[in-house]
């Protein structure tokens, strides 16, 4: 998917969560670790509540917002999967998998600070603003809750 506007990041950023969910699912169907499945099928189901909220802005945000165009702050491309799945989550350890999710919370991070630096109106700033705050939050989230599973 090509990232025109801050609508089609937004379209991008609940699609990833969305595959990501489904790959989380999946390796937990496979996964012969009792203890990875469980960390896998959580992080799938916390996926895909953070796609549904990221699909959220896209009804209820700024449409001047909406429509800002971001081809010209992106130096890369949104998000780079490959570079945090180098294996398929049914084969991968508890910290593996961890490690590969945080990673890819942390490129979303990363992204939204750039684009948030470079946002030229407030309305734009605002909903990556929001963005972020999700992705920070969620990742804190996400921190607390492996670590408890962890430690059962």
């Amino acid at each position: 998917m090509k990232v025109s506007k801050i609508s089609d990041l937004i379209d991008w950023t609940r699609e990833m969560h969305s595959q990501l969910a489904q790959s989380l699912s999946s390796g937990s169907l496979q996964h012969d670790k009792e203890m990875a499945s469980m960390i896998l099928s959580y992080l799938a189901d916390h996926e895909r509540s953070l796609a549904k909220v990221i699909d959220g802005f896209e009804h209820h945000a700024d449409p001047k917002a909406l429509n800002t165009w971001v081809y010209d702050y992106l130096e890369h491309k949104p998000l780079d999967l490959s570079r945090s799945c180098t294996a398929p989550f049914s084969k991968m350890t508890f910290d593996e998998i961890c490690r590969t999710v945080f990673d890819v919370h942390n490129q979303a991070i990363d992204l939204y600070r750039e684009l948030l630096g470079r946002a030229d109106i407030p309305e734009a700033r605002e909903l990556l603003q929001s963005l972020l705050e999700i992705e920070e939050h969620e990742t804190m989230r996400l921190a607390q809750q492996t670590n408890r599973i962890r430690d059962m």
